[in-house]
């Protein structure tokens, strides 16, 4: 198969004046580990990221169980990729797809790529494509093997896309924040044995925590990444850029996403923990606003 197609290479044309910014992303869907219904959403989360140059999807489309996707291929201008299972139990969908990406970074025409899948046979693939320098987008449902999560630049859930809203299982602030009491003791009419008189011997007898080793009161789930992140972009006085400290995170995890702890932007999920996070806005020279967090100190 050639590395492009002419509507392919008319879309990663030069850009026009005011888009130099835009990435050039070439999309690869695994239509064997992708589920049609996040289509349009899938497409919609992309363009935050660049212009999808390329979208293609691969499957053996005799299958019955690929039907679903019919009516989104001219929709949504996906190009179908046949490929033949030639052996039981052997995937040769995800050969061609490699095959193709290779053939297309080294054309050299792209900044990124979007692998569709929760396979970790393209663990490799986005390991080699981030070695050529390009940006690594990966899309796959919680179920997708670690491995292949890091290897990607960012990595986004689809179940976060799914029209029927469905989240991952992941605590929310309010609930990440909640700290469940210990279940009271049931009422009884049993009277109680008269206490023990103390033993003057302290041997074998617990010894009081020394000071400063008492156990804090454990902190909601994103609290201590974000701490982290914050500590390692701060200045002297401790103050960060909310958007470096994003930044960050996403290089630790992938995966981390604002939306699976119920906020849509990262500041706002800042906000919801005030009492870990201290947050204020700066004037830049041109006019702007910046955004800064600052680590409050255990209390």
């Amino acid at each position: 198969m050639p590395p492009s197609t002419p509507q392919e290479r008319a879309a990663c044309a030069a850009p026009s004046p005011g888009d130099d910014a835009q990435r050039k992303l070439a999309v690869l869907i695994d239509a064997d580990n992708a589920q049609p219904a996040i289509t349009p959403a899938l497409l919609a989360e992309i363009s935050r990221f660049g212009v999808a140059c390329v979208r293609r999807i691969y499957g053996d489309w005799t299958r019955p169980e690929l039907s679903g996707w019919k009516d989104l291929l001219h929709a949504h201008s996906l190009l179908p990729i046949q490929q033949f299972q030639y052996t039981n139990g052997k995937n040769s969908t995800d050969c061609a797809l490699i095959i193709d990406a290779m053939d297309l970074m080294h054309t050299g025409r792209f900044d990124g790529f979007c692998l569709v899948s929760s396979d970790s046979d393209f663990t490799r693939l986005a390991a080699r494509l981030r070695e050529e320098g390009l940006v690594v987008y990966g899309f796959g449902e919680q179920k997708t093997p670690e491995a292949f999560v890091k290897a990607c630049t960012r990595f986004i859930y689809t179940e976060l896309l799914r029209p029927e809203a469905l989240r991952p299982t992941v605590p929310t602030a309010a609930a990440a924040s909640a700290v469940k009491a210990p279940p009271k003791p049931a009422a009884t009419s049993v009277p109680s044995p008269p206490p023990k008189p103390q033993q003057k011997s302290t041997a074998g007898s617990p010894k009081a925590p020394p000071p400063g080793t008492i156990k804090q009161k454990q902190k909601p789930v994103p609290v201590g990444l974000i701490e982290l992140a914050v500590e390692a972009t701060s200045d002297d006085n401790g103050w960060a850029m909310l958007s470096s400290v994003a930044s960050n995170i996403l290089q630790m995890q992938p995966q981390f996403d604002s939306r699976m702890y119920g906020h849509a932007k990262f500041g706002n999920l800042v906000r919801a923990f005030s009492d870990f996070f201290e947050l204020a806005e700066r004037a830049t020279p041109r006019g702007g606003i910046t955004q800064y967090v600052r680590n409050k100190p255990d209390k």
